[in-house]
């Protein structure tokens, strides 16, 4: 059988010349509009997809009377014959009654029927009756050569997964002449959908070679959906050219398509093009853009677009807070979270589950852990999403005892957890010391509530025995585990390792890292901290040059405040600017006096690099999360709670300084780093500095 896997190498040499002919920037290339304009993209697919047929009223009663229980055998088959089966397909796919449809087609001739027939079972993903169909088609010369119903069998062959059969078709009809844009368009879907978008880039390339009529609006949404799934943004530029050179109105489904596939290549500049261009912009338009400027963790400027979809009275839907405050929760930009939720409660409608859940785990991985509960509490439902977020936001801020209880009234409102549910309470358990109720928990898990452990939960029990000293069982579970042990099983142990001064494990531990994760920079790092630790500097510098050798670069601290409608970001040892004005020059003085008075002085133990103590303590009064707190100090009112969010793990004596800058200030300050929230208030941190 001809397949196009074996054409690929000539469809990239037609791909080239193509893009000989048509390679302009798009963008700079001005369309003239309403030149001949080809029919809306939303008549197409109506046309594509539904081909309904103009019906009298009375039609539709007789079909629904054929659909129905017999009241009497008036009907004939030729009523039944100017019945249009599509505007009742779904009824016929739930009535069971496809088999009687089929038998009905068979003395029938006109292609309307089949068509109609084969779109109920294209509804139902009925292969059996479409088999049967097709066979009867094949047996009607005047039938076989019938384009819709080429393309209505395309289509359900894909949908039900049988892409062989959609091929074979494809090209036992390839020399015949009726194959209409809407077969070859039909035949790249189906490619796409069964998981072939090269193939489906080349039947796209191959239409416009056998000089099918320019490619519609249809066919070249297609084209750049498959281009935005196999990431080709050359293939897609040479699409874009073709849309400009038609020199015609461009339909706004191909408008967003376009610009999807931009955003996703992460070409924004082009697609903020496309997107200022567009002479309609509906809500998926909008969203879309949304999405890709969340995805990149853009607040700023996904928070201004949304802004602008206010002001241009666009409206939004949920699904637009939705993609929204994922990227809120990332950096935890809770001024922008509490604006969304206020545009959330000024709504007419009921928000539904998912973006309560959002807005939930927004205020949890902000540190704001009583809205987060308040907005669960007044859930009218919940699903199993709901109990996880609110219990996972009980666990990263470090109120194990809510969680427990929370998990006790989950269980008993008959809620079945899952791998999830226990992936948060165990991690809870690691991260406040509750050792003895996070190993019963684990023997629960697996007995009371029959959830087999996986490798996460696995890591969660090395590390709670690790972090409680119990170095030499953590081991035994590594060693009796059923999987073989991932990155994050191995990094337990070493970081247990690294607390407890264990360098015997630990190099193990290392060792096995350095195979698994040979690039990655926190490994090398936990190591070289161990040795540092013991004073074994001869192997840290070993360490050093094997990173360097590698190419590998340890990730520099990075901690960020969002001020007002801003979000500030600063490096370790950077900010010179910041550290060179006089606002913070005056608040540092004042905060080192206050401190010192109190007892405080730098634990240059935390730089683990062998040079002088002067030099150790400039390093550590340059680390990210202390200038991030100063500006915070200086840019927000008295008595306004900080929050910072840093990349990597809080130094030692960074969260001995914020204990006792939150008693000398009387603010509350809470930060964030890769592992859990520390809330620090009145020199004490929520922690009670077990972490």
């Amino acid at each position: 059988m001809h397949t196009y896997t074996s054409r690929v190498n000539q469809n990239h040499i037609i791909i080239n010349i193509l893009f000989v002919t048509w390679f302009e920037s798009p963008l700079l290339l001005t369309p003239v509009l309403n030149e001949s304009p080809m029919p809306s993209l939303g008549t197409f697919l109506k046309n594509y997809d539904t081909n309904c047929l103009s019906s009298k009223a009375s039609d539709v009663a007789t079909l629904q009377a054929y659909l129905s229980p017999p009241r009497s055998q008036s009907l004939t088959h030729s009523r039944f014959l100017r019945a249009p089966f599509r505007q009742h397909s779904t009824h016929l796919s739930k009535s069971a009654n496809l088999d009687e449809a089929v038998v009905t087609l068979s003395s029938l001739s006109s292609p309307e029927p089949y068509t109609d027939a084969l779109h109920a079972c294209i509804s139902a993903k009925s292969l059996h009756h479409g088999q049967k169909i097709h066979s009867l088609i094949l047996s009607n010369p005047k039938l076989r050569r019938d384009p819709k119903l080429l393309t209505k069998l395309i289509t359900l062959f894909s949908v039900c997964r049988r892409l062989d059969l959609a091929r074979k078709l494809f090209h036992d009809a390839k020399d015949s002449t009726f194959l209409t844009e809407e077969v070859w368009a039909a035949m790249a879907i189906a490619f796409s959908r069964n998981g072939s978008p090269r193939e489906a880039l080349a039947a796209y390339v191959d239409m416009l070679c056998s000089f099918v009529a320019p490619p519609g609006d249809f066919s070249i949404s297609v084209a750049l959906k498959v281009c935005a799934e196999v990431k080709d943004l050359r293939f897609g530029r040479g699409v874009h050219a073709q849309i400009v050179k038609r020199r015609r109105k461009v339909d706004q489904v191909v408008e967003n398509a376009l610009l999807r596939l931009y955003m996703e290549r992460g070409s924004l500049e082009d697609a903020r093009k496309v997107f200022d261009g567009m002479s309609e912009r509906n809500i998926v338009t909008w969203n879309s853009l949304v999405s890709v400027l969340s995805k990149k963790v853009r607040v700023h400027e996904m928070f201004n677009l949304f802004r602008k979809m206010q002001e241009e009275r666009i409206g939004f839907s949920w699904a637009t807070l939705t993609t929204i405050l994922p990227a809120c929760s990332r950096v935890a930009a809770l001024l922008t979270g509490k604006e969304i939720h206020a545009q959330v409660v000024k709504s007419s409608e009921r928000p539904d589950v998912p973006l309560l859940n959002s807005l939930m785990d927004m205020y949890g991985k902000c540190g704001e852990v009583v809205y987060a509960r308040s907005i669960f509490d007044e859930m009218l439902n919940k699903d199993l999403t709901s109990w996880n977020i609110m219990l996972n936001s009980y666990a990263i801020n470090g109120d194990i005892e809510e969680e427990i209880k929370l998990f006790d009234t989950m269980i008993e409102s008959g809620v079945a957890p899952d791998g999830i549910t226990f992936v948060a309470l165990l991690s809870g358990c690691s991260d406040t010391g509750f050792t003895e109720y996070g190993l019963s928990l684990f023997e629960r898990m697996k007995g009371e509530f029959r959830v087999s452990p996986a490798l996460e939960h696995y890591a969660c029990l090395v590390d709670i025995l690790g972090r409680a000293g119990r170095i030499q069982e953590a081991v035994k579970v590594i060693e009796s585990m059923p999987f073989k042990p991932s990155g994050s099983v191995w990094g337990s142990l070493l970081n247990s390792c690294r607390l407890h001064g264990n360098v015997s494990v630990g190099e193990i531990a290392a060792k096995e890292l350095f195979v698994l994760e040979s690039l990655n920079p926190g490994n090398y790092v936990m190591v070289s901290n161990l040795y540092a630790d013991a004073k074994m500097w001869d192997k840290v510098d070993k360490i050093r040059e094997v990173m360097k050798q590698r190419g590998i670069k340890k990730e520099a601290g990075c901690s960020w405040v969002q001020v007002k409608d801003k979000i500030q970001i600063f490096v370790a040892g950077g900010g010179y600017e910041f550290r060179s004005s006089d606002e913070y020059k005056k608040l540092w003085l004042e905060l080192q006096e206050a401190i010192e008075r109190l007892g405080y002085a730098p634990d240059t133990r935390v730089v683990l690099h062998d040079v002088d103590e002067a030099t150790k303590v400039n390093w550590v009064c340059g680390h990210s999360e202390r200038l991030a707190t100063s500006y915070s100090l200086i840019h927000t009112g008295e008595g306004v709670p900080i929050r910072v969010t840093k990349n990597l793990r809080v130094c030692g004596d960074c969260h001995a300084w914020m204990k006792i800058v939150s008693q000398v200030t009387g603010r509350v300050i809470i930060l964030r780093d890769t592992k859990r929230f520390h809330h620090f208030a009145d020199g004490l941190c929520s922690c009670k500095d077990y972490w």
